[in-house]
């Protein structure tokens, strides 16, 4: 599989791997973005310039002078760790949000770049299908240009404000973010073609997960305040609202992925241990609670936005597949963790920087399904980004339209 960003585009990013010599943590390092040089040199006194066409190229209009829209559609991304390639990196947090250490990064980059991952992410592979380079964080220094799309994703963020409040950079923060990275657009290209930017693009969403966790994994007593309908018509309202003011904006086609199994997730199959193991299903059913909520949400936006196009990815239901059935997917542990401790590696203490210092590390990361606690690998995120991008026929895949068919303007 080729690097995601080719030789082709405009934007290339450097990769200068360096690989940790040994088990200590290493720091996150920055993608940086490459600019070619420009071939135009000015005239020199050699020059045989006529006065006429030189008066004509300065008074040539300014917009012709602005930089091209890139012709493939823009990614842009919202959400939580499933999505976040390094925004957390940029904050003011805690080692639980942060995955800039080692061996967060170790298969495919190296190095840690804080994704929560041993390598790239659902959208990472996403913007290699597209033709895109990587995408890099929204917070990342000197990135100047969102031609090609931003990632706004921070891990532990969700649709609502109180989510693990102050320690990540929650929806309503991440639009206003979107909002910045439109008017530096329109600065760059002009208003038109910042507008066929923005109206091309594809605006990807993974969100809601740490809404729903949070409670689970907190002192919080919110779900004893409401019932569990309310709380996911709380999360699900806020979510509506972002989507509104993008499609306000210029957005027109959305992708999203649905709920996983949230209490199958290693880290939460150990709250309560007098079950033995096994999942959670005051959580497994919030998911599902707001999976279904999901769904008929974005069909409703369908019919009263127009132009408002998805595609809806079953995480939940192609997750739980490999989890209960890895050997068929060409995994060895469905439901064990590759990095952590504890029963499943459940206990959050990849990379030693935690509340707990003491973790296992597996071998080959690329024979689990899960990477740590709560988060897959690199292997079988690409799995799913095929299936997302695919559709593959499959009715429980993507819907009712898949993201090659956004990204190639249905």
């Amino acid at each position: 599989m080729t690097s995601p960003a080719g030789d082709k585009a405009e934007d290339n990013i450097c990769l200068q791997p360096k690989k940790p010599k040994t088990h200590a943590a290493t720091s996150a390092k920055t993608l940086s973005i490459c600019r070619p040089k420009s071939a135009m040199a000015g005239p020199t006194a050699s020059s045989n310039f006529s006065l006429p066409l030189l008066l004509l190229l300065l008074v040539a209009p300014a917009s012709d002078c602005r930089a091209e829209p890139d012709p493939k559609a823009a990614l842009f991304a919202f959400g939580d760790s499933y999505l976040d390639p390094g925004n957390n990196n940029y904050i003011n947090t805690t080692a639980l949000d942060q995955a800039n250490f080692w061996p967060y990064g170790e298969t495919y980059f190296k190095f840690p770049t804080g994704r929560f991952s041993d390598g790239r992410l659902v959208s990472d592979f996403i913007a290699e299908y597209a033709g895109l380079p990587l995408i890099p964080p929204y917070l990342q220094p000197g990135v100047r240009s969102w031609r090609h799309g931003a990632n706004f994703a921070s891990a532990g963020a969700g649709a609502l404000a109180e989510t693990f409040k102050g320690s990540v950079i929650d929806l309503k923060t991440q639009l206003g973010y979107f909002k910045k990275a439109a008017t530096q657009l329109r600065q760059e290209l002009g208003e038109a073609k910042a507008e066929l930017t923005i109206s091309r693009g594809v605006y990807m969403f993974s969100i809601g997960s740490n809404d729903y966790n949070s409670p689970f994994l907190t002192n919080s007593t919110i779900l004893s305040s409401y019932s569990k309908s309310v709380y996911a018509g709380m999360v699900i309202s806020n979510l509506t609202k972002v989507i509104q003011e993008i499609y306000g904006i210029g957005g027109r086609k959305f992708g999203f992925m649905n709920l996983p199994p949230l209490g199958c997730l290693p880290g939460i199959r150990i709250i309560k241990a007098e079950q033995g193991g096994r999942c959670l299903e005051e959580a497994s059913s919030l998911a599902n609670l707001h999976n279904h909520a999901l769904s008929k949400l974005l069909a409703k936006l369908e019919h009263q936005l127009t132009g408002f196009k998805y595609s809806l990815y079953d995480f939940n239901s192609n997750l739980r597949r490999r989890m209960n059935h890895p050997h068929k997917y060409g995994f060895k542990a469905g439901k064990v963790a590759c990095c952590g401790t504890g029963r499943y590696r459940g206990v959050s203490s990849c990379g030693g920087k935690r509340i707990v210092t003491e973790f296992e590390l597996c071998e080959s990361p690329g024979e689990h399904v899960f990477w740590d606690s709560f988060h897959l690998t690199e292997r079988i995120y690409e799995q799913l980004a095929r299936q997302m991008w695919n559709g593959d026929g499959i009715r429980s895949s993507s819907s009712p339209n898949s993201l090659k068919n956004l990204f190639d303007g249905l």
